[in-house]
């Protein structure tokens, strides 16, 4: 399970053998069932995660009950609620398996003492928060100015490996879309083609 979170972190620094091992074992290995949550509205977030196995979706209900997702992750990905692991608030986030998964945890505490103890893993998670503020930008962007049917098209050519992983449903949510809409897309693609 750690030889992928090795990579991931090989990725984006270096470090040597020994820093590295020392780093991934601050981690937690959980096993999370179909349909369980890692996270739920209202508990204060007391990881960030990595997956090495399965797929989670990240998302909020809005005051009228609609699911809105803010991302998926899956194998390779980092997932949190990082208001509510940083702050120590209550989380408005659920975190929630859509297949049996395998991830990685560090807590804060470990967090922290792998800032004082090994310098470079303040590297690791400042280029990591870049790449995620980017992504969010150019999601909150697309959302504003581009149609459904090209956050769609963007979408699965962006994320094939998770086309065939989520639901129709899924999908509409994290679109900001009903599925029904969705559908009448599909059609017009597929009548294009």
């Amino acid at each position: 399970m750690k030889a992928l979170l090795k990579q991931n972190i090989a990725q984006h620094i270096s470090l040597s053998e020994n820093e590295t091992e020392e780093f991934c074992n601050l981690f937690e290995q959980k096993l999370i069932s179909k349909k369980s949550f890692l996270l739920r509205e209202g508990e204060i977030c007391k990881f960030e995660g990595f997956v090495t196995k399965g797929l989670f979706r990240v998302y909020h209900i809005d005051k009228n009950g609609f699911e809105q997702i803010l991302y998926f992750a899956i194998e390779n990905w980092w997932i949190t609620d990082i208001d509510s692991f940083t702050t120590e608030i209550p989380s408005q986030l659920f975190i929630e398996a859509l297949e049996d998964s395998e991830v990685l945890l560090i807590s804060k505490n470990n967090k922290e003492f792998a800032y004082a103890n090994l310098p470079k893993i303040e590297k690791l998670f400042r280029v990591m928060t870049q790449k995620t503020h980017v992504a969010l930008q150019r999601r909150m962007i697309d959302n504003l100015s581009k149609t459904a049917d090209s956050r769609y098209i963007e979408f699965t050519e962006k994320y094939p490996q998770l086309i065939q992983r989520l639901s129709n449903i899924q999908i509409a949510a994290y679109l900001g879309i009903t599925n029904v809409f969705l559908s009448n897309i599909r059609k017009k693609i597929a009548v294009k083609k």
